[in-house]
């Protein structure tokens, strides 16, 4: 094997003695509890190795084929959002403090690290309007399935009722993490003409075995859900009211769900700071309320005074696996995920209250620029009536013809909903951020009119 194979480390010799050792003649004797039909029965097609010069100039010249996204107006969203990253997050995260902390185990030597995370708790709540939150999880979509898991824990209940309008990938997820319960999750409906759920459609689902009532606002469809009727209908019964945040900076305009019951608050934070090819995992934050603070994933920092009364930081509630017995940890897959939520820390700093709410409006009216400039043209229709945030959702008779067609104008036209609601034929889902320009939404209108002219 080794021979044919020279980049494994082991010799022949080496490999013949942990044969040995476990009692087998060869590696071929130790594999051959597996089927002949499964052997791939010739060598690997793996090319000859090259030099690290010959390397970097072959990906050089595949690179030369790759067309830089900047050439394209994009206006895409659906949970990853397009905004403008001031240099000083990039340059501050770079700094070795923190750019090789992890965990801070030890809080004697890690004050700036746990300070960063106070911090990044401290505006999550102001934004969610909720009392805690932890130091952050995977991403939105894990972050929506530990609040499902949290309030099972909270009302000892089971059953799950979750709008049809909550991002599809986020309800795959809660679907995956419970898939080992004997749990119902139930989906109530949206409304087709508001795009919103239907809060009489929601009680008639909500009972005393529900655990939670889970929407996301601004919803996939960019809509604003009528969070005070829906958390009145969770609370009548018992069960927690959830809400998903996808697009994070809708709270700089909106009133946050905290104000109107919700007893989590959840989603992704990637707006504040990281970028959308970060890679991996996003920022997944959760806030609720203190007196569920003992059944919160993850971690919490609080901030305290050391023995001559200065201000200091420590881990105040570590529940996973690593900390304390693993059948008391409340989520064993959940990670603090620092240096993504120190970006956001210095994200939210940099710009300031006023800053993040001024941001809010521009995004706002830039969306509602294109919105009406769209809706002035024959052939498109406005899918949904309910006030949206920075997404909208546009009908159109042949959606995917329309996309090509300003692809070829270097405009990615938006998200065609087909793929997760195959009764919204037609539908797109477009997203507009200050990183749009006034151009760009008016040369998206010049070619919607010239492909409905000649259509």
């Amino acid at each position: 094997m080794s021979r044919n194979h020279p980049y494994i480390p082991h010799t022949d010799e080496d490999i013949q003695r942990m044969c040995s050792t476990i009692g087998v003649e060869s590696v071929e004797e130790l594999l051959s509890p597996i089927p002949e039909e499964l052997h791939l029965g010739r060598e690997l097609s793996i090319p000859e190795g090259l030099s690290e010069k010959e390397v970097k100039a072959l990906l050089t010249s595949i690179s030369r084929e790759n067309r830089p996204a900047t050439e394209y107006a994009s206006f895409l969203g659906a949970g990853s959002y397009n905004h403008y990253i001031p240099s000083a997050v990039a340059h501050l995260l770079s700094r070795a403090e923190f750019y090789t902390a992890y965990t801070p185990y030890q809080a004697e030597v890690s004050q700036g690290t746990l300070q960063a995370i106070f911090e990044y708790q401290t505006l999550i709540c102001q934004l969610t309007g909720l009392e805690v939150s932890n130091a952050s999880l995977y991403d939105g979509a894990s972050s929506l399935a530990e609040a499902v898991l949290m309030a099972q824990r909270i009302t000892r209940r089971e059953r799950i009722v979750i709008s049809s309008s909550v991002h599809p990938e986020y309800r795959q997820t809660v679907r995956t993490y419970l898939s080992a319960q004997n749990c119902a999750i139930e989906e109530a409906l949206f409304c087709t003409e508001r795009g919103i759920t239907i809060p009489e459609a929601l009680e008639k689902m909500v009972d005393d075995k529900t655990a939670c009532v889970v929407v996301q606002s601004p919803n996939f469809f960019g809509c604003i859900e009528e969070l005070e009727a829906i958390g009145n209908i969770a609370r009548s019964r018992g069960a927690l009211f959830v809400v998903a945040v996808a697009e994070p900076l809708s709270l700089s305009v909106l009133r946050p769900p905290g104000e109107f019951g919700a007893d989590i608050v959840c989603g992704e934070a990637q707006s504040f700071g990281n970028p959308m090819g970060f890679g991996g995992p996003y920022l997944g934050f959760l806030a609720t309320r203190e007196k569920y603070l003992r059944q919160i994933p993850g971690r919490i920092v609080g901030q305290t005074v050391d023995k001559d009364g200065r201000r200091a930081f420590t881990l105040t509630l570590s529940t996973r696996e690593q900390h304390i017995k693993r059948q008391r940890a409340t989520s064993n897959i959940c990670t603090n995920e620092s240096l993504s939520a120190l970006a956001c820390a210095i994200y939210l700093a940099l710009l300031g209250k006023e800053g993040l709410k001024r941001l809010g409006r521009i995004n706002l009216s830039l969306a509602a620029y294109l919105k009406r400039a769209l809706s002035g043209i024959d052939g498109i229709k406005q899918a949904f009536s309910s006030p949206t945030f920075n997404e909208f959702v546009i009908t159109v008779e042949d959606a995917p013809s329309f996309l090509d067609r300003l692809l070829e104008e270097n405009i990615i036209g938006g998200l065609n909903l087909e793929r997760f609601y195959p009764n919204l034929k037609g539908s797109i889902l477009v997203t507009v951020t200050e990183m749009n320009t006034r151009e760009e939404l008016d040369r998206y209108t010049q070619q919607a009119t010239a492909f409905f002219q000649k259509g």
